[in-house]
Formats: structure tokens, sequence, C-alpha cells
């Protein structure tokens, strides 16, 4: 009878161990292949990262902020931002009750407004307006003067028109 008890016992013991290897066997393939799709779904990631990357570089290309030639001409200056600088003088024209006075056009749903500004160089500013239902882009062309004032003067606008 003790052989018989040893010997269910050892059956027994080889089943769980039998168990606990295929389910530990189990878990351990499912573990690698979420390891795996998380190194695939990374690569993708960085890869996503680096085109984005060149494609900012791309845009910052025409920015007064990376240009050291345009900026050498404010060395002389004691502006910390020269494009925050100049970007809030614009925004300043905002200030004057109607339409900003840079904006060719008279609002139609509201005054013209300055949204957002790209200074170009030391020279242009590229500007985005609008009046909450139409909008526009002007080129606009600048210079700052030693005494931190600023000559705006509008070279070329262009008004998109609705198309429904």
């Amino acid at each position: 009878m003790k052989k018989k008890i040893y010997f269910y016992l050892f059956i027994f013991v080889s089943m769980i161990t039998l168990y606990q290897f295929v389910s530990t066997s189990n878990m351990v393939q499912a573990k690698n292949k979420a390891i795996e799709a998380k190194q695939a779904r990374i690569e993708q990631l960085e890869d996503s990262v680096q085109k984005l990357q060149l494609k900012v570089l791309g845009l910052q290309y025409f920015s007064l902020e990376n240009n050291d030639d345009a900026l050498a001409y404010y060395d002389h200056l004691d502006i910390k931002d020269v494009s925050l600088y100049i970007s809030d003088k614009l925004l300043e024209t905002n200030e004057n009750k109607g339409d900003n006075p840079l904006i060719p056009y008279e609002g139609m749903e509201n005054d013209f407004k300055i949204n957002k500004i790209k200074v170009l160089n030391h020279k242009w500013i590229l500007a985005d307006f609008s009046d909450g239902k139409y909008w526009g882009e002007l080129l606009i062309k600048y210079e700052l003067k030693d005494d931190l004032g600023i000559d705006f003067s509008l070279t070329d606008h262009l008004l998109y028109t609705r198309s429904h």
C-alpha cells in the first residue's frame, strides 16, 4: 500500500511539475512576443522622432534665431531675444482700435488682427492675420534701429477666399 501511495504521489508531483513547466513556457513565450512587439514599436517611434527632428530642422532654416549672419546685425544692441522683441513690437500694432494698420483690408466679421508671426531674417517677417472668419498672410519688411525703434512696411499681402 505504501508503494501505491508513493507511486500516486510521484505521478501527482510529476503532473504538477509538467503543468508548471508548460505554463511557464507559455508565459515566457507570451512575454517574449510582447517584448518583441514593444521593441518594434520603439524602433518605429525612434524613426518617427528622427523624421520629425529633420523636419523641424528644415522648418528652422528660415528663422532669425538660427541665422547667425542675420543675428550679427543686432550684436551691438542689448536684446536677449531679438526675434521675440520684433514679434512683440509687431503685435503692438494690434492694440490700435480697428483694423491693424499694416493690413490693407477692412475686417468683414471683426477687425483684422495679426495672429502668428515668423521672423525670417534681419529684414523680413511672415505674418498671419484674421478677423475670426477670413484670414490672410503678410510679407512685412522691417528695420530695427539703434534706438530699438522698428519701422514696419508692407511688402506683399494676400487674403484667402472662402470656399464652401
